[in-house]
Protein backbone atom coordinates (compact mmCIF):
# COMPACT_ATOMS: atom_id res chain seq x y z
CA UNK A 1 0.00 0.00 0.00
CA UNK A 2 2.74 2.61 1.16
CA UNK A 3 4.54 2.25 -2.19
CA UNK A 4 1.04 2.78 -4.63
CA UNK A 5 0.85 5.43 -2.26
CA UNK A 6 4.00 6.87 -3.38
CA UNK A 7 2.98 6.28 -6.87
CA UNK A 8 0.10 8.46 -6.58
CA UNK A 9 2.18 11.17 -4.90
CA UNK A 10 4.44 11.12 -8.01
CA UNK A 11 1.53 11.66 -10.33
CA UNK A 12 0.89 14.93 -8.51
CA UNK A 13 4.41 15.72 -8.70
CA UNK A 14 4.54 15.25 -12.51
CA UNK A 15 1.78 17.28 -13.22
CA UNK A 16 2.96 20.07 -11.22
CA UNK A 17 5.73 19.99 -13.48
CA UNK A 18 3.42 21.50 -15.88
CA UNK A 19 0.85 23.04 -14.03
CA UNK A 20 2.85 25.68 -12.01
CA UNK A 21 1.02 27.20 -8.82
CA UNK A 22 -1.84 25.02 -8.73
CA UNK A 23 -0.74 21.95 -6.47
CA UNK A 24 -4.36 22.47 -4.36
CA UNK A 25 -6.48 21.97 -7.53
CA UNK A 26 -3.99 18.84 -8.89
CA UNK A 27 -4.47 16.97 -5.62
CA UNK A 28 -7.86 17.47 -6.22
CA UNK A 29 -8.32 16.22 -9.49
CA UNK A 30 -6.48 12.96 -8.80
CA UNK A 31 -8.32 12.20 -6.00
CA UNK A 32 -11.32 12.45 -7.86
CA UNK A 33 -9.37 9.75 -10.01
CA UNK A 34 -8.79 7.71 -7.24
CA UNK A 35 -12.35 7.84 -6.40
CA UNK A 36 -13.40 6.50 -10.01
CA UNK A 37 -15.21 9.80 -10.31
CA UNK A 38 -15.27 12.75 -13.47
CA UNK A 39 -14.00 16.57 -12.47
CA UNK A 40 -16.51 19.27 -13.70
CA UNK A 41 -13.45 22.50 -14.53
CA UNK A 42 -16.05 25.41 -14.74
CA UNK A 43 -13.00 28.82 -15.85
CA UNK A 44 -12.66 30.98 -18.30
CA UNK A 45 -10.98 29.83 -21.55
CA UNK A 46 -6.98 30.07 -21.61
CA UNK A 47 -6.36 29.15 -17.66
CA UNK A 48 -4.86 25.37 -18.90
CA UNK A 49 -7.35 22.98 -18.56
CA UNK A 50 -6.63 21.95 -21.72
CA UNK A 51 -3.29 21.10 -20.49
CA UNK A 52 -4.15 19.43 -17.17
CA UNK A 53 -6.00 16.88 -18.36
CA UNK A 54 -3.17 15.84 -21.12
CA UNK A 55 -0.47 15.64 -18.13
CA UNK A 56 -2.58 13.64 -15.96
CA UNK A 57 -2.57 11.22 -19.11
CA UNK A 58 1.19 11.58 -19.69
CA UNK A 59 1.85 10.97 -16.05
CA UNK A 60 -0.68 7.84 -15.93
CA UNK A 61 0.06 6.51 -19.44
CA UNK A 62 -3.65 6.90 -20.32
CA UNK A 63 -5.22 6.52 -23.68
CA UNK A 64 -6.51 10.30 -24.15
CA UNK A 65 -8.70 11.60 -26.42
CA UNK A 66 -10.34 15.17 -26.81
CA UNK A 67 -13.48 16.50 -28.06
CA UNK A 68 -14.32 20.05 -28.75
CA UNK A 69 -17.95 20.94 -28.35
CA UNK A 70 -19.40 22.70 -30.64
CA UNK A 71 -23.71 23.35 -31.22
CA UNK A 72 -22.95 20.52 -34.37
CA UNK A 73 -22.10 17.98 -32.46
CA UNK A 74 -23.81 14.66 -32.61
CA UNK A 75 -24.17 12.05 -29.87
CA UNK A 76 -23.27 9.50 -32.29
CA UNK A 77 -19.91 11.48 -32.60
CA UNK A 78 -19.43 10.30 -28.45
CA UNK A 79 -21.02 6.51 -28.40
CA UNK A 80 -20.07 5.23 -31.95
CA UNK A 81 -22.17 4.50 -35.10
CA UNK A 82 -22.74 1.96 -37.26
CA UNK A 83 -21.71 2.11 -41.34
CA UNK A 84 -22.80 0.29 -44.17
CA UNK A 85 -20.19 -1.80 -45.95
CA UNK A 86 -20.87 -2.84 -49.36
CA UNK A 87 -17.88 -5.27 -49.68
CA UNK A 88 -19.25 -7.67 -46.82
CA UNK A 89 -22.98 -6.35 -47.13
CA UNK A 90 -22.97 -5.92 -43.41
CA UNK A 91 -23.05 -2.84 -40.91
CA UNK A 92 -19.95 -2.24 -39.20
CA UNK A 93 -19.82 -0.48 -35.94
CA UNK A 94 -17.34 2.40 -35.74
CA UNK A 95 -16.19 3.06 -31.74
CA UNK A 96 -17.27 6.55 -31.05
CA UNK A 97 -14.53 8.77 -29.03
CA UNK A 98 -15.47 7.65 -25.11
CA UNK A 99 -13.77 4.60 -25.96
CA UNK A 100 -10.79 5.41 -23.99
CA UNK A 101 -9.12 5.96 -20.45
CA UNK A 102 -9.36 9.57 -20.27
CA UNK A 103 -11.72 11.72 -22.29
CA UNK A 104 -11.28 15.63 -22.14
CA UNK A 105 -14.81 16.97 -22.67
CA UNK A 106 -13.96 20.36 -23.94
CA UNK A 107 -16.87 23.62 -23.25
CA UNK A 108 -19.35 20.47 -22.76
CA UNK A 109 -21.96 23.73 -22.53
CA UNK A 110 -21.34 25.17 -25.93
CA UNK A 111 -23.42 21.56 -27.24
CA UNK A 112 -26.94 20.80 -27.70
CA UNK A 113 -28.52 18.77 -24.66
CA UNK A 114 -29.20 16.05 -26.66
CA UNK A 115 -25.25 15.49 -26.94
CA UNK A 116 -24.54 16.36 -23.68
CA UNK A 117 -26.99 14.23 -22.39
CA UNK A 118 -25.14 11.50 -24.56
CA UNK A 119 -22.70 11.21 -21.99
CA UNK A 120 -25.22 10.26 -19.30
CA UNK A 121 -25.00 6.21 -19.37
CA UNK A 122 -21.26 6.04 -20.64
CA UNK A 123 -20.26 8.57 -17.32
CA UNK A 124 -22.78 6.90 -14.91
CA UNK A 125 -22.17 2.99 -16.14
CA UNK A 126 -19.03 2.69 -17.99
CA UNK A 127 -20.88 1.52 -21.33
CA UNK A 128 -22.39 2.81 -24.47
CA UNK A 129 -25.81 1.22 -26.38
CA UNK A 130 -26.07 1.88 -29.95
CA UNK A 131 -28.47 0.01 -31.85
CA UNK A 132 -29.71 -1.88 -28.91
CA UNK A 133 -25.71 -3.39 -28.35
CA UNK A 134 -24.22 -2.68 -24.98
CA UNK A 135 -20.14 -2.25 -25.40
CA UNK A 136 -18.06 -1.33 -22.63
CA UNK A 137 -15.65 1.35 -22.93
CA UNK A 138 -11.59 0.51 -21.49
CA UNK A 139 -11.32 0.83 -17.64
CA UNK A 140 -10.47 3.17 -15.85
CA UNK A 141 -12.72 5.53 -17.85
CA UNK A 142 -12.07 8.96 -16.67
CA UNK A 143 -14.02 12.33 -17.90
CA UNK A 144 -12.18 15.67 -17.15
CA UNK A 145 -15.40 18.18 -18.81
CA UNK A 146 -14.41 21.81 -18.93
CA UNK A 147 -17.71 24.30 -19.07
CA UNK A 148 -17.00 28.68 -19.47
CA UNK A 149 -18.47 30.75 -16.90
CA UNK A 150 -22.45 30.40 -16.99
CA UNK A 151 -23.83 32.89 -19.11
CA UNK A 152 -21.17 33.11 -21.49
CA UNK A 153 -22.12 33.29 -25.18
CA UNK A 154 -23.20 30.63 -27.15
CA UNK A 155 -23.38 28.65 -23.43
CA UNK A 156 -26.43 26.73 -22.01
CA UNK A 157 -27.07 25.37 -18.69
CA UNK A 158 -25.83 21.24 -18.39
CA UNK A 159 -28.76 19.06 -17.61
CA UNK A 160 -29.14 18.63 -13.97
CA UNK A 161 -28.69 14.97 -14.03
CA UNK A 162 -25.44 15.48 -15.87
CA UNK A 163 -24.09 17.86 -13.76
CA UNK A 164 -24.71 15.24 -10.65
CA UNK A 165 -22.79 12.77 -12.25
CA UNK A 166 -19.41 14.81 -11.49
CA UNK A 167 -17.84 13.84 -8.59
CA UNK A 168 -16.28 17.18 -8.00
CA UNK A 169 -16.20 20.76 -9.31
CA UNK A 170 -13.51 23.24 -9.57
CA UNK A 171 -12.28 26.26 -10.77
CA UNK A 172 -8.60 26.47 -11.73
CA UNK A 173 -8.37 30.22 -11.93
CA UNK A 174 -5.46 32.62 -12.50
CA UNK A 175 -1.73 31.73 -11.69
CA UNK A 176 0.11 33.72 -9.23
CA UNK A 177 2.71 35.73 -10.32
CA UNK A 178 5.61 33.89 -9.99
CA UNK A 179 4.29 30.92 -12.32
CA UNK A 180 2.88 33.49 -14.73
CA UNK A 181 6.52 34.98 -14.49
CA UNK A 182 7.95 31.41 -15.34
CA UNK A 183 5.15 30.63 -18.60
CA UNK A 184 6.48 34.05 -20.15
CA UNK A 185 10.58 33.08 -20.02
CA UNK A 186 9.65 29.85 -21.11
CA UNK A 187 7.69 31.29 -24.21
CA UNK A 188 9.11 29.63 -27.37
CA UNK A 189 10.89 26.75 -25.91
CA UNK A 190 10.10 23.27 -25.41
CA UNK A 191 6.51 22.48 -24.33
CA UNK A 192 5.97 22.17 -20.33
CA UNK A 193 4.36 19.11 -20.95
CA UNK A 194 7.74 17.17 -22.36
CA UNK A 195 8.37 17.63 -18.71
CA UNK A 196 6.15 15.05 -17.47
CA UNK A 197 7.24 11.51 -16.90
CA UNK A 198 5.13 8.26 -17.14
CA UNK A 199 4.59 6.97 -13.30
CA UNK A 200 1.66 4.38 -13.41
CA UNK A 201 -0.40 2.95 -16.15
CA UNK A 202 -3.85 2.14 -16.56
CA UNK A 203 -3.91 -1.13 -14.44
CA UNK A 204 -2.01 0.38 -11.68
CA UNK A 205 -4.78 3.15 -11.44
CA UNK A 206 -7.82 0.43 -11.15
CA UNK A 207 -5.58 -1.11 -8.76
CA UNK A 208 -5.28 2.05 -6.95
CA UNK A 209 -8.79 2.81 -6.78
CA UNK A 210 -9.28 -0.70 -5.40
CA UNK A 211 -7.40 -0.29 -2.59
CA UNK A 212 -9.22 3.80 -1.88
CA UNK A 213 -12.66 1.67 -1.86
CA UNK A 214 -11.42 -0.45 0.94
CA UNK A 215 -10.71 2.41 3.28
CA UNK A 216 -12.76 2.06 6.38
CA UNK A 217 -15.47 4.50 7.11
CA UNK A 218 -16.94 4.68 10.47
CA UNK A 219 -20.29 4.80 11.34
CA UNK A 220 -19.70 8.32 13.19
CA UNK A 221 -18.24 9.64 10.61
CA UNK A 222 -20.78 8.18 8.19
CA UNK A 223 -23.39 9.96 10.07
CA UNK A 224 -21.45 13.24 9.73
CA UNK A 225 -21.47 12.75 6.10
CA UNK A 226 -25.19 12.05 5.93
CA UNK A 227 -25.96 14.88 8.65
CA UNK A 228 -24.30 17.16 5.92
CA UNK A 229 -25.92 16.52 2.99
CA UNK A 230 -28.81 16.59 4.49
CA UNK A 231 -28.35 20.06 5.64
CA UNK A 232 -27.96 21.21 2.07
CA UNK A 233 -31.71 19.99 1.32
CA UNK A 234 -33.09 22.05 4.19
CA UNK A 235 -31.49 24.84 3.52
CA UNK A 236 -33.37 27.76 3.20
CA UNK A 237 -30.97 29.79 1.07
CA UNK A 238 -30.91 26.55 -0.84
CA UNK A 239 -33.68 25.70 -3.62
CA UNK A 240 -32.05 22.34 -4.37
CA UNK A 241 -29.07 20.45 -2.16
CA UNK A 242 -27.56 17.31 -2.37
CA UNK A 243 -28.61 13.90 -4.16
CA UNK A 244 -27.76 10.29 -2.70
CA UNK A 245 -25.31 10.69 -5.10
CA UNK A 246 -23.79 13.16 -3.66
CA UNK A 247 -23.74 11.15 -0.25
CA UNK A 248 -22.10 8.54 -1.93
CA UNK A 249 -19.23 10.89 -4.32
CA UNK A 250 -18.50 12.48 -0.41
CA UNK A 251 -17.75 9.14 0.63
CA UNK A 252 -15.57 7.97 -2.10
CA UNK A 253 -13.88 11.92 -1.81
CA UNK A 254 -13.31 11.43 1.87
CA UNK A 255 -11.67 7.41 1.44
CA UNK A 256 -9.35 8.91 -0.98
CA UNK A 257 -8.65 11.91 1.30
CA UNK A 258 -7.56 9.39 4.17
CA UNK A 259 -5.99 7.44 1.70
CA UNK A 260 -3.49 9.67 0.54
CA UNK A 261 -2.54 11.34 3.32
CA UNK A 262 -1.64 7.52 4.98
CA UNK A 263 -4.62 6.48 6.83
CA UNK A 264 -6.72 3.45 5.68
CA UNK A 265 -9.42 5.36 7.76
CA UNK A 266 -11.26 8.14 7.13
CA UNK A 267 -11.22 11.11 9.57
CA UNK A 268 -13.90 13.87 10.26
CA UNK A 269 -10.87 16.23 8.49
CA UNK A 270 -11.41 14.58 5.02
CA UNK A 271 -14.79 14.85 5.04
CA UNK A 272 -15.04 19.00 5.64
CA UNK A 273 -12.37 19.38 3.58
CA UNK A 274 -13.98 17.83 0.39
CA UNK A 275 -17.34 19.04 1.36
CA UNK A 276 -17.51 22.01 -0.76
CA UNK A 277 -15.63 20.43 -3.91
CA UNK A 278 -18.37 17.28 -3.84
CA UNK A 279 -21.45 20.13 -3.28
CA UNK A 280 -20.19 23.46 -5.28
CA UNK A 281 -21.99 22.56 -8.71
CA UNK A 282 -25.04 20.32 -7.23
CA UNK A 283 -26.23 23.29 -5.28
CA UNK A 284 -28.83 25.65 -6.69
CA UNK A 285 -29.29 28.80 -4.57
CA UNK A 286 -32.72 30.32 -4.13
CA UNK A 287 -34.02 33.76 -5.17
CA UNK A 288 -33.80 35.30 -1.82
CA UNK A 289 -29.94 34.21 -1.75
CA UNK A 290 -29.49 35.54 -5.16
CA UNK A 291 -31.06 38.77 -4.02
CA UNK A 292 -29.11 39.21 -0.91
CA UNK A 293 -26.08 38.13 -3.07
CA UNK A 294 -25.00 35.29 -0.61
CA UNK A 295 -22.38 33.24 -2.30
CA UNK A 296 -22.18 29.31 -2.49
CA UNK A 297 -19.34 29.46 0.16
CA UNK A 298 -20.69 31.16 2.55
CA UNK A 299 -23.81 28.80 2.48
CA UNK A 300 -21.72 25.65 2.80
CA UNK A 301 -19.54 27.14 5.05
CA UNK A 302 -22.38 27.92 7.20
CA UNK A 303 -23.31 24.40 7.32
CA UNK A 304 -20.03 22.86 8.17
CA UNK A 305 -20.02 25.29 10.92
CA UNK A 306 -23.78 24.23 12.45
CA UNK A 307 -23.51 21.11 11.98
CA UNK A 308 -22.54 18.64 14.80
CA UNK A 309 -18.91 16.63 14.04
CA UNK A 310 -17.55 13.68 15.58
CA UNK A 311 -14.69 14.25 17.42
CA UNK A 312 -11.15 14.74 15.89
CA UNK A 313 -9.04 10.89 15.91
CA UNK A 314 -13.00 9.36 15.82
CA UNK A 315 -12.84 6.06 13.33
CA UNK A 316 -16.40 4.72 14.49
Amino acid sequence: MEENRRLAHRVTEQVNRVILGKEKEVKEIMLAFLAGGHVLLEDIPGVGKTTMALAFSEAMELEYRRIQFTPDVLPSDLTGFSIYRRETGSFVYQQGIVFCNLLLADEINRTSPKTQSALLEVMEERRVTVEGVTRKVPDPFLVIATQNPAGAAGTQLLPEAQVDRFMICLSIGYPDFGSELAMALETGTDSRLKAAERVIGARTLSELQREVGGVYLGERVGGYIVRLIRATREDVYLDRGGSPRATIALVKMAKASAWMDGRDYVLPQDVTQQFPHVMRHRMMRSSSAVMEGIEKESILKRILDETERPSMGEKR
